[in-house]
């Protein structure tokens, strides 16, 4: 390379620099005053009883398990019947 082609090299640079710098704070904006966040409660480990409407000992179960008939068949994928 040439000397006029280091230095246009080194020009465009600059003035391509400068210009996504003019984009980038147009489009970004720079900080205006102060910042504020909302305050969040702090973690505890004490957990409030739950209503007794929902959470009592005479409610339905979802994890126990329901069985509906007996099955004696170890292997239902194997395509046997008994």
């Amino acid at each position: 390379m040439k000397q006029k082609d280091i230095a246009m090299v080194i020009g465009i640079v600059i003035v391509s620099g400068i210009i996504s710098l003019v984009v980038a704070k147009s489009l970004f904006g720079a900080q205006k005053g102060n910042l504020t966040a909302e305050v969040v409660q702090k973690i505890t480990a004490d957990f409030p009883t739950p209503d007794r409407k929902y959470f009592n000992d005479k409610s339905f179960d979802p994890t126990k398990l329901i069985t509906i008939s007996q099955n004696d068949n170890n292997d239902p994928f194997s395509g046997s019947h008994n």
